[in-house]
């Protein structure tokens, strides 16, 4: 069996090899980026209904300005999302594990939203209204030196911006796509790869167990459809 490659930042990607390995998948973190809080100026709390949030990194990294949106309720992406928020002291209204999008959907259009987010993200297909303050972001490390430990396994791609990444490094590090499979987390992840890989998928859903159900697939050496 493969071996997985994770390339989320930390804490995550320690979380996702821990996940993998509960399933049975050997896996290792290599992450490309590292989160760090960004200068934010809060916004006025009435001019909101409500807070989205699609990472716990929101909560990692939003810093003392959280505090004065804490009467606010929380609209989040995924359990982890959720009880980051929760333990930050916010009260949750609901909690979505199809991506924003599928979270969005009971969601009523003219409730205003205060999305706390990361610098890179990607816009909600759906309209309702809401205002994106970044709070963090995701800058990049310097490539692992490790990088041709990742011919022959399993790569876990959990964005665009890391699917690109990757195919970058590959590239300029004169790696063999074609002994390198992908399980991404969206369509939009696997696309940011580029071509040439041995397989190269995204997960059923956007979350977590959709992706390591992909990936523990992956993982195995028989050829499957």
């Amino acid at each position: 069996m493969r071996r997985l490659v994770v390339l989320r930042p930390e804490p995550g990607a320690s979380a996702t090899v821990e996940r993998a390995k509960a399933m049975g998948i050997e896996a290792f973190a290599m992450p490309l980026f590292a989160v760090e809080p960004v200068s934010w100026e809060v916004p006025e709390p009435s001019d909101f209904d409500a807070l989205l949030l699609t990472s716990a990194n929101a909560m990692r990294h939003g810093g003392d300005g959280l505090a004065k949106l804490r009467a606010m309720s929380v609209h989040a992406v995924g359990a982890a999302t959720a009880a980051a928020a929760r333990e930050a002291g916010f009260d949750v209204a609901s909690v979505g594990d199809a991506g924003v999008d599928g979270l969005l959907g009971p969601v009523p259009r003219d409730l205003r939203l205060l999305h706390l987010c990361g610098e890179h993200r990607t816009a909600p297909k759906a309209d309702p209204a809401i205002m994106a303050v970044a709070v963090y972001r995701s800058a990049e490390l310097p490539p692992p030196d490790d990088l041709r430990r990742i011919e022959g396994r399993t790569v876990a791609v959990h964005s665009p911006r890391a699917g690109k990444r990757l195919g970058e490094l590959v590239d300029r590090g004169r790696i063999d796509r074609r002994t390198i499979r992908i399980a991404a987390i969206s369509e939009a992840a696997a696309a940011a790869t580029g071509k040439g890989w041995d397989m190269r998928e995204a997960a059923h859903k956007p979350d977590e167990a959709a992706l390591l159900a992909l990936a523990a697939r992956l993982c195995d050496n028989r050829e499957t459809k």
